[in-house]
């Protein structure tokens, strides 16, 4: 188990799934959780739940005024930054032909432009705490292709080389920065992705899991990677992506 005593941590899109478990296993080990999210209401509620010494905070994360916002609220509620999770993220499950460009404009501004806006945001809090982390969430899909994912592919690479990046230059301020690349995860998401998934590939969803990941994964065991990126336990760990996917990326199969 990480230690996680006292670090001030900000987690975007907490309010449901991967950020709910960030959420709950930061507060469980010790950190002080802003809990942020679009939806005011969820992210009060989980607040609440973790106790004492966590807040919340609004929080679209395409809107650069609102992270100043969400950052102000960390100095405020938290005393600070030690650590951002930058979690917040969406789906788009069609052919690259049926896509939309509305839509695909609006996930590459919530997966991309909201890590961007909010690596920037949260720089001169994390660099005054003198060992800052960030974890950026990406994916398996930003690691390769997969049917009816394009948009999402593109923009979950793209995280994985903005965080690249980032630690390259915020190295000097003491500030590290990784990407965790799930694969198939227990979440809502993954539930809305099951039915055009089936019949891109022409088999059955468990099937595909047995064959490539072996079983689905829990958002429990994704936050346990992300609580470890944002300890000290992980301080020599920089401009790394870290693969949470039963071997799903081995498989040639």
């Amino acid at each position: 188990m990480s230690d996680l005593t006292g670090r001030r941590t900000l987690i975007t899109g907490a309010a449901a799934g991967i950020g709910t478990a960030c959420a709950e296993l930061f507060a469980k080990q010790g950190a002080k959780v802003l809990v942020t999210d679009v939806d005011t209401a969820g992210a009060e509620r989980l607040a609440a739940e973790l106790g004492e010494g966590h807040g919340s905070a609004t929080l679209d994360v395409t809107q650069a005024d609102q992270w100043q916002t969400a950052v102000a609220a960390a100095e405020e509620q938290l005393g600070g930054l030690d650590v951002l999770v930058n979690n917040a993220g969406i789906e788009i499950g069609a052919p690259l032909t049926e896509t939309e460009e509305a839509d695909f404009d609006r996930l590459m501004r919530i997966n991309v432009t909201g890590t961007f806006l909010g690596i920037k945001a949260s720089v001169p809090l994390l660099a005054a705490s003198g060992s800052g982390s960030i974890v950026n969430m990406s994916s398996v899909a930003g690691l390769g292709g997969a049917p009816l994912l394009g948009a999402y592919c593109a923009s979950k690479g793209a995280v994985v080389r903005l965080s690249e990046v980032a630690a390259i230059e915020l190295r000097a301020a003491n500030i590290r920065v990784n990407a965790v690349c799930p694969a198939f995860i227990d979440t809502a998401m993954v539930d809305r992705l099951v039915s055009p998934f089936e019949a891109a590939v022409g088999m059955p969803f468990g099937e595909v899991l047995k064959l490539k990941q072996g079983r689905i994964g829990e958002v429990s065991e994704v936050a346990e990677m992300v609580a470890f990126l944002a300890s000290e336990d992980s301080s020599f760990t920089t401009g790394s992506h870290y693969v949470l996917d039963g071997g799903l990326e081995a498989s040639l199969l």
